[in-house]
């Protein structure tokens, strides 16, 4: 099997030659190639080069073009930080929507318009599939309706608006679902196997605001990218040891469990058949090593969570890891099925 052809079966629950690897790469795919993360971020011919190296010459089954959360903030009109060698971030102090009262004015970008950072990452899918899309899942990339929500208005302030105005809170969203499922569309036109949702600022709220705001605009996202004709991985960095079962109820066909999260609970709490990927601690655990505590922890991570596993960290591979280490990552999955 190729990777490929090994994921269509895996997703599908049918026998494969070796538990998918499907590790989350940015900035240590753009040092594999010795480019500034800023070009990482904002060129998709150098994003595509670094993740089909990746893919190839390191043994991960997708390619996938998660960059940075700010690229819809950023043609929203937000103020955007662009480090040369560091991830673009949003400046929160100038938050995009500080006054709530332009959220009526706000226009949805258009995730083609040339020189748009969303038709930026909309090229990159499709270098992606036309390089890499014989072999390669090609996994393409949105912001989730809480992460983008605290993008537009800012982090601190949103999470008093649940409290103090809760339907600006509702039609926020509104605007960010039809804003996402729109570029997610673009994406999946464009080659995408696989759409991931990023929503880590879900993990920071109480179950009660997820159930009432979060869960029901991921359920219309998940459900959307489906309609489109591709899977849904959902990513929610942080403990979301209190969300874990309303997130196996999404329908996603991955969900990555970041490491405070226990992954036998987990699996209790989402089923036998959900797919779970992870859940490495990224900094104390991948970025040390040595690659034999890597291959010991994911194989107590393979004894909790059973067949529906991936490969992968809690969360991105950090900068600086050493090659052998993300290798004992990637080479995992054969091992462990080939018994050896």
């Amino acid at each position: 099997m190729n990777p490929r052809e090994r994921l269509l079966a895996f997703f599908n629950h049918q026998p494969v030659d070796a538990i998918p690897a499907l590790p989350i790469t940015m900035m240590w795919a753009a040092d594999r190639i010795g480019a500034p993360y800023f070009e990482y971020a904002t060129k998709a011919e150098v994003q595509a080069a670094a993740q089909v190296k990746v893919a190839r010459q390191f043994g991960a089954d997708h390619v996938s073009v998660i960059s940075d959360p700010a690229t819809e903030a950023a043609d929203c009109g937000a103020v955007i930080f662009y480090p040369p060698d560091a991830p673009p971030a949003i400046d929160e102090a100038q938050a995009l929507l500080t006054d709530p009262d332009r959220l009526a004015t706000l226009e949805r970008p258009d995730p083609h318009r040339p020189g748009s950072r969303m038709a930026n990452r909309v090229a990159a899918v499709r270098l992606l599939k036309k390089d890499a899309g014989d072999t390669h899942f090609i996994e393409g990339w949105i912001e989730g309706p809480c992460a983008e929500a605290a993008d537009l208005r800012g982090i601190n302030t949103l999470m008093l608006d649940f409290l103090d105005d809760s339907a600006f809170v509702r039609s926020l969203i509104d605007f960010v679902i039809e804003m996402e499922l729109s570029f997610a569309a673009a994406q999946v036109e464009a080659g995408a196997d696989i759409v991931g949702i990023g929503d880590a600022a879900a993990s920071l709220i109480s179950r009660q605001l997820y159930d009432e705001f979060i869960w029901p605009a991921e359920k219309r996202m998940v459900d959307g990218i489906h309609a489109m004709g591709a899977r849904v991985r959902l990513h929610i960095c942080g403990n979301t040891t209190h969300l874990i079962d309303a997130m196996g109820r999404l329908g996603a066909d991955l969900i990555d469990v970041d490491y405070p999260v226990d992954l036998a609970f987990a699996r209790e709490k989402t089923g036998p058949r959900q797919i779970l990927a992870g859940n490495l601690h990224p900094v104390r655990t991948v970025l040390p090593g040595p690659p034999a505590a890597i291959t010991a922890a994911l194989q107590a991570c393979q004894n909790a969570a059973g067949p529906a596993w991936a490969v992968g960290a809690g969360c991105e591979i950090p900068r600086g890891t050493p090659l052998e280490n993300f290798l004992a990552l990637t080479k995992f999955g054969d091992r462990a099925t080939r018994g050896a």
